[in-house]
């Protein structure tokens, strides 16, 4: 008997590791069960204008199968075409998991659901109906051509990676907090995450608008913040403080090709659709408000410093492990 929230939580999971690198498209997960029940490939949507997650899912099921061609072809369109015209039924029988409905839609990408009718599938295990207009209505299509649809599993997991993408539908600022913290809940003095996990920050960076922070955290910690790790355009700067009496040689003064604004209010965010906020205590205390989401980092060391002390009321959307440290996504309650 195929479990498939078991399947789908796998997908969920795959989806969460590039939540924010896909924006303003949703993170979505997918995964191939063949006719005997073997998993063949698990994969994710990764950037916007890039293959998503079904395409992924199939590419890398082909070489899993044998195909020695598909991954010498770079474009999107030509893999597409390519697997339209020499799948040679590879997958008839099959299942795919998709933690969001198929598009059915030409945008950068070709639409997943011709792929997903033509390849033969059995079946598709969908957690969540796409709310955007303009890709859905590929289960109609599906359910047309005979392939049986199992809709609405972990749908309240699959609807949580989608919050970013909704809020970007309706014109809104999608705002999440990023926290370091030792084991013993120290996020002062220094470097407290490891090398990827600073390194997956960086990728998120690129992505966003503006990155807001402390004035105290700069004038201490005299940061950067930029996106050197992955040779990347850093974001522009809101330094939230009552003073504005900073030193102009502290690093982040000095990136080319972003603004930098010193403010006391947050109102510069009204201007901004994707932000993130770095900090501690004081500044998560400052924009709690605001905030959608909280993406804590907990590293496995012990350290002198200054622990955090909020009550706060969380509910934790995922955890994941990146090196030695924790990583766990939060929402308010």
């Amino acid at each position: 008997m195929i479990n498939d929230d078991f399947y789908m939580d796998l997908c969920i999971k795959e989806a969460w590791k590039y939540q924010g690198l896909t924006y303003p498209n949703p993170a979505v997960g997918s995964l191939i069960l063949d006719k005997n029940g073997k998993i063949l490939a698990k994969e994710a949507h990764k950037k916007a204008g890039t293959a998503h997650a079904e395409l992924n899912t199939i590419i890398k099921a082909l070489e899993v199968l044998g195909d020695k061609k598909i991954k010498y072809i770079s474009d999107i369109n030509e893999k597409y075409q390519y697997i339209l015209k020499y799948h040679n039924n590879l997958f008839l029988d099959s299942t795919i998991y998709i933690t969001l409905e198929p598009c059915n839609h030409q945008g950068k990408t070709p639409p997943c659901s011709i792929l997903i009718t033509t390849l033969g599938f059995k079946k598709v295990v969908i957690g969540k109906v796409d709310p955007n207009p303009k890709a859905t209505g590929s289960i109609f299509l599906m359910e047309k051509n005979g392939i049986k649809i199992v809709k609405g599993i972990l749908e309240k997991r699959c609807d949580a990676l989608l919050k970013p993408f909704k809020k970007w539908q309706k014109d809104e600022s999608y705002i999440f907090f990023k926290l370091a913290l030792t084991q013993n809940g120290v996020y002062t003095d220094g470097i407290i995450s490891s090398l990827k996990s600073r390194t997956y920050v960086h990728k998120l960076r690129e992505k966003i608008d503006l990155l807001v922070i402390g004035g105290n955290t700069v004038r201490v910690d005299r940061p950067t913040l930029d996106c050197r790790f992955i040779d990347a355009k850093a974001p522009d700067i809101l330094i939230y403080s009552k003073r504005d009496d900073f030193d102009k040689e502290i690093p982040l003064f000095n990136i080319e090709n972003r603004n930098v604004f010193i403010e006391n209010t947050l109102d510069r965010l009204k201007n901004y659709k994707f932000i993130m906020i770095e900090g501690g205590e004081g500044m998560l205390k400052a924009s709690l408000e605001i905030v959608d989401d909280i993406l804590l980092f907990v590293s496995p060391n012990f350290k002198e410093g200054k622990a955090i002390n909020l009550s706060l009321e969380l509910e934790s959307i995922n955890q994941d492990k990146i090196a030695n440290d924790t990583i766990e996504w939060f929402k308010k309650i």
